[in-house]
């Protein structure tokens, strides 16, 4: 029997009850250096266990090439959880949402025009099982019941807000089982009738997610469990910001005193999130509820959570904490130091580097006949590029992009001629040919793709065609531009600022500390420091400052890279010690 499971309407350790106290924290969104500093923080909230997602696509970025290093290290992190004798509650793949790039899943899946997601189709099955076969043993050393601190894990995320095929969540449910999982399995979803009937497994638990009211929550998912420990798997006590949108807060009393109601039903509960932590790289989602009201994921993760994006504990944590010591005979662990915070001042980027000057640096060039999605380019992230040639002359026409995923910069003969972003309203530039004809650039930028409700398939690029009026553009030059290595770029001096280019500064630190790049004067792009992608930047609000957290510095001299798509007033940037997460477009 394992060493945790429940007893009515218990759970128990060790054959004592015990109540979930919990907090979700993703190693995939903090450096490592920090993880044990969350953790700690995380213990003298109250809390006695941790839950994380395990996002697929960091593990497998490449069909059957796997990752466990670095931030990807999830063994280490549950090893270090354990040390400081927390519980641990996995939520693996295949699928996690969590506002995190297509919901975890690998984009390499969508190579497959064929591929359906999330349900018993057998080459997804196959993929999957592939993933487990890698994954699973992994965790399986560090299951409760062989000495390790896992006590329980989810089989799928969610799945009754996607589907209900019962066959694809006994086939992962019968695949952990299989490959050594013996620990208690789970499910999550929201509470109502169609969610807990699509998502729910005959003889596993079931639990419930929700950020309020949990009465009526409850009592929904007594309708369908009528015996068993209630938990609120996901108690959203914060939220997630979108581009252009203001930045979300929830007052704290609020949010301690529904955590009250739950701990008075006698309830478990998990904090979601506990530290939010940041979107590094490309790996932000995006939401999509209604064909082409696409709304991209900003590179903070801050969650407005018990830590702050930095690790600091604000003033819901305190409020929190409060309210578990009453409920709660753990006890107060101290608070580990504070992290030091520092501003750098001001730093010149006076080198340039042109992207399209660039080019042969970043990518080979492949021939199309037609515009291809990146996906079928073997890209996963980052920008691609799509050239043709427009014979001429021709008078003033419209140029349609079907469908541009999800921001596309059309250039004439080198000319900027305008943006065409994804949008339910019709967007069209207009211009003339010359006579000789000219040449035609759409840089593309997958901004995040979907990771959560019925448009997961959302592959990026051109993923049709181009039209100049009624006639389709045939025979493309395409290039791939994940960004992922810049050291063979050539950079010169900063006469020109404007178009798309890279622009280089180095900073001197004597000593590494926290820090913010504020993007304050730029228009939008992308950011990173010794080589490493901090994220997105877009003026339009709300999130100005990108976390630099100190284990990316290194003393004495540090570079700094940014390529802005637009160009800039200044070619500056300026490190703070404080962010700026709830300032809105400029003017």
């Amino acid at each position: 029997m394992s060493l945790f499971s429940y007893d009515g309407n218990s759970f128990v350790y060790r054959d004592r009850p015990v109540r979930i106290l919990s907090g979700a924290l993703h190693y995939f969104r903090v450096v490592p250096e920090y993880w044990r500093d969350r953790l700690l923080k995380l213990k003298a909230c109250g809390l006695n266990t941790v839950e994380t997602y395990i996002p697929w696509n960091v593990h497998e970025p490449k069909p059957g090439q796997y990752r466990f290093d670095g931030m990807a290290d999830v063994a280490r992190f549950i090893r270090i959880a354990g040390e400081l004798g927390l519980h641990v509650i996995v939520r693996p793949s295949p699928y996690i949402c969590a506002e995190w790039e297509f919901g975890g899943l690998p984009a390499w899946l969508l190579a497959d025009s064929d591929m359906q997601l999330r349900c018993a189709y057998p080459p997804f099955l196959q993929r999957v099982d592939a993933y487990y076969d890698v994954l699973l043993p992994k965790l399986q050393p560090l299951l409760c019941t062989n000495g390790g601190p896992i006590i329980a894990v989810q089989i799928e995320n969610e799945y009754g807000s996607y589907g209900d095929d019962a066959n694809y969540l006994e086939h992962l449910r019968q695949g952990m089982i299989a490959r050594g999982i013996d620990v208690l399995l789970f499910t999550s979803d929201g509470p109502t009738d169609s969610l807990l009937q699509g998502g729910s497994i005959p003889g596993v638990l079931a639990t419930v997610n929700f950020g309020s009211n949990p009465g009526s929550s409850f009592a929904k998912l007594r309708e369908y469990q009528s015996e068993g420990p209630l938990m609120c798997m996901e108690y959203w006590n914060g939220w997630f910001d979108h581009w252009g949108k203001p930045h979300h807060t929830r007052d704290a009393a609020d949010a301690a005193a529904v955590l009250e109601e739950m701990l008075l039903a006698n309830a478990s509960v998990n904090f979601y999130m506990f530290h939010g932590g940041t979107n590094f790289g490309f790996y932000n989602g995006a939401n999509c509820q209604q064909p082409d009201h696409y709304e991209p994921t900003v590179t903070s993760y801050d969650y407005d959570a018990l830590l702050d994006e930095t690790g600091e504990p604000t003033d819901k944590y305190h409020a929190v904490r409060e309210v578990i010591s009453r409920y709660s005979e753990a006890g107060e662990a101290e608070l580990p130091p504070r992290i030091g915070r520092h501003a750098y001042g001001r730093v010149e980027l006076g080198e340039q580097a042109g992207l399209f000057a660039n080019l042969d640096a970043l990518s080979d060039p492949v021939r199309s006949a037609t515009p291809v999605p990146m996906e079928k380019a073997g890209q996963n992230y980052g920008f691609i590029l799509y050239t043709t040639r427009i014979s001429g002359p021709r008078p003033i026409d419209e140029l349609r992009i079907q469908d541009a995923r999800d921001r596309a910069l059309v250039f004439l003969d080198g000319e900027y001629m305008g943006a065409i972003e994804r949008s339910p309203a019709d967007q069209k530039l207009s211009f003339p040919v010359p006579a000789g004809g000219a040449r035609l650039d759409i840089l593309v930028e997958n901004m995040g793709r979907i990771n959560y409700g019925p448009y997961l398939k959302d592959r990026k690029g051109i993923t049709e065609g181009v039209r100049f009026g009624f006639q389709f553009l045939f025979d493309w030059t395409i290039r791939p531009l994940p960004l992922e290595y810049l050291s063979a770029l050539a950079y010169g001096g900063t006469s020109a600022r404007t178009g798309p280019a890279f622009y280089r500064g180095t900073f001197h630190a004597d000593a590494c500390e926290d820090t913010f790049l504020d993007m304050e004067g730029w228009t939008k792009g992308v950011a990173f420091i010794n080589g490493f992608n901090l994220g997105r930047y877009w003026n339009k609000g709300p999130q100005r400052t990108l976390y630099v957290p100190a284990p990316l510095l290194r003393q004495g001299d540090n570079e700094i890279v940014v390529l802005e798509l637009h160009g800039t007033r200044d070619a500056s940037v300026a490190f703070k010690d404080a962010p700026i997460l709830d300032r809105m477009t400029e003017e």
